[in-house]
């Protein structure tokens, strides 16, 4: 369905958990770095319908929405505040943003407010519809848009939104954000419903990744905005203006949500919605027995799964990737900006070494079974207008690895089969891998042994796996037992990489810093960059820079999938279609059971 996420603002970046699969005791390594083909991909998300199929007539039910997760969720429904998938999964039911997107994630008038851009494409006039109301019956005001960007620009703001090129941006934004101002100058509230936002430059971002998400003044304002994670009212009652009301939160577990009767774009089918933690050992058998209508589905358990008969499997090409990142710097808070001032790995031969040992193919291949499959740049090819499809990224080459790391002098001077560093000290590598299923540990050993296998000593900190909130915690912290960690990023809507990877975003997690990568991501979303086929060249630069340097080695592209059962109608994952929760139905007062 059309998640809240995909028009959010660019920086809509979520650290997900990275993997669930099974590694074989051989690895599943070709052994060989001369191109030989790999075992063939089982399956191809291609192959996958969009929407569910089902003809009969919507009746009144509830759905069970699945959440799938090794690990509670975290509880803070927010847009601003959040940080983990599980939160946002939540969200998505009372939760929404002013507007709507098409097929490219562009912005449409057919959502709860419409918009006009300037001539000169720097000042867009937002007019919501009338009939747009929060949850306890208040109008969605002007002032609430207004509200949530002095909430994310706030010296006081303590989430990780703020980092977009579009937030600052905005005329004004910064004396706001360092406290010279009491609010944005760019923003002027005109009435009730219609308000401007003014940014120093045109961006075409504006179209993809705009902040439109506006929050409830009259319910939050008496909350500092220092507290307002913690506020009961973020928490344990929040409120939206979305198609359903939450009714009932086990905090971690489950939440109830019952249908929003005012809901501005008409009452939905469902009478509500159920939404519980479920582990991804279990996720199948839940489903076959019924206990929840709808899940993201773990691609690694689809071929035991493919042929169950009360659920449909529907899917595409995930906004999201994989990735290896490297440890390159740290965060200075005063400067808020990345510092590259760890030596470990600022060579770049080392990197890329390290980049062509791991067999990308043979794990999506053989352990996603072909649903997964190899990253070659930092734009996903669920972008495809900007993914650079000529781009080959680090084919597995261990050969090549070996001969970049001589060169670069990282060699084996004690015959104990591992490299010293170019001084002739021990070089031990202290990667970050984070738990997700019984099988994650096996993956990160996998990955252990592709660098290994090169004379590479790496090694998991802490010599274990990491759960999603410590490894969250480590890697923002820039703890400085790590030297290298896994990762995933969602991308969201937005195709400028700008809120990942500039120096002046903490989302930044490498802290790698260039002024070529500064030249490049200024260009990306520049005036000029209105011109389509400009902006391509630059993001194909980019991407090629991205690929040379290296700071992040990208592992796999994502398959997204869903497990519906069979009485649900009108679900779909079709960035192209205009099916929203409003129009998801069952057709069966309880679910089909295998």
């Amino acid at each position: 369905m059309k998640k809240s996420y995909w028009i959010y603002v660019g920086v809509l970046a979520v650290l997900i958990v990275a993997v669930a699969v099974y590694v074989s005791s051989t690895g599943g390594r070709s052994g060989k770095g001369d191109g030989s083909k790999p075992a063939a991909a089982k399956e191809n998300i291609g192959n996958f319908p969009m929407d569910v199929k089902n003809g009969g007539a919507i009746v009144e039910g509830v759905l069970n929405y699945g959440l799938v997760s090794d690990t509670p969720f975290e509880g803070t429904l927010n847009s601003a505040f959040y940080t983990g998938e599980p939160d946002a999964e939540i969200l998505q039911f009372f939760e929404e943003s002013l507007f709507y997107g098409n097929g490219d994630y562009e912005i449409t008038n057919d959502g709860a407010a419409t918009y006009e851009l300037s001539p000169d494409r720097k000042t867009m006039t937002i007019k919501i519809k009338d009939n747009v109301r929060w949850q306890d019956g208040v109008p969605v005001k002007a002032e609430d848009l207004e509200y949530a960007y002095l909430i994310i620009g706030s010296k006081d703001y303590t989430g990780v939104r703020y980092g977009s090129a579009l937030f600052q941006d905005v005329v004004g934004m910064e004396d706001y954000h360092s406290g010279k101002a009491a609010s944005i100058s760019g923003i002027k509230v005109l009435n009730d419903k219609t308000l401007t936002i003014t940014w120093n430059h045109a961006n075409p971002s504006l179209l993809t990744g705009i902040w439109a998400t506006p929050f409830p003044k009259h319910y939050l304002k008496d909350i500092p905005i220092s507290q307002l994670p913690q506020s009961d009212k973020i928490r344990k009652t929040p409120i939206g203006f979305g198609p359903f009301k939450l009714s009932k939160i086990v905090p971690g577990e489950s939440v109830e949500f019952v249908r929003n009767e005012d809901y501005w774009a008409g009452k939905t089918h469902l009478k509500g919605v159920i939404v519980k933690v479920v582990s991804p050992q279990v996720v199948l058998q839940s489903l076959k027995k019924g206990q929840i209508d709808v899940a993201t589905f773990p691609t690694d358990q689809y071929p035991t799964a493919k042929d169950t008969k009360n659920v449909q499997f529907i899917g595409k090409i995930d906004l999201a990737y994989n990735y290896i990142g490297f440890k390159l710097g740290r965060w200075d808070a005063a400067k808020q900006q990345s510092v590259m001032d760890n030596p470990k790995f600022q060579n770049k031969q080392l990197r890329q070494a390290m980049a062509y040992a791991l067999d990308n193919q043979s794990v999506g291949d053989k352990l996603y079974h072909g649903l997964r499959f190899p990253a070659t740049t930092l734009i996903p090819p669920s972008f495809p207008g900007y993914h650079d499809t000529t781009a080959k990224g680090y084919p597995y080459d261990p050969e090549k690895a070996k001969k970049l790391l001589d060169e670069a002098g990282y060699k084996d001077r004690d015959g104990d089969g591992l490299r010293e560093d170019p001084t002739g000290k021990k070089f031990p590598i202290r990667f970050l891998s984070m738990s997700g299923s019984d099988v994650a540990e096996p993956l990160a050993k996998f990955y252990i042994q592709c660098w290994r296998a090169i004379g590479l000593d790496a090694q998991l900190v802490d010599g274990r796996l990491a759960e999603f909130n410590s490894f969250y915690d480590m890697v923002q912290k820039d703890d400085p037992k790590v030297d290298i960690f896994a990762g995933a990023w969602g991308t969201g809507s937005d195709v400028d990489p700008y809120g990942l990877y500039a120096r002046d975003v903490i989302f930044n997690y490498t802290h790698w810093v260039s002024d070529k990568n500064d030249d490049l991501l200024a260009k990306g979303h520049s005036e000029q960059a209105f011109d389509k086929s400009y902006r391509k060249d630059i993001y194909n630069q980019w991407q090629a820079l991205m690929s040379e340097e290296v700071p992040v080695i990208p592992t796999l592209y994502r398959s997204e999938i869903y497990a519906v059962n069979n009485r649900v109608k009108n679900f779909t994952v079709d960035p192209n279609s205009k099916l929203t929760w409003k129009d998801v139905g069952v057709t069966a007062e309880k679910p089909q059971v295998e």
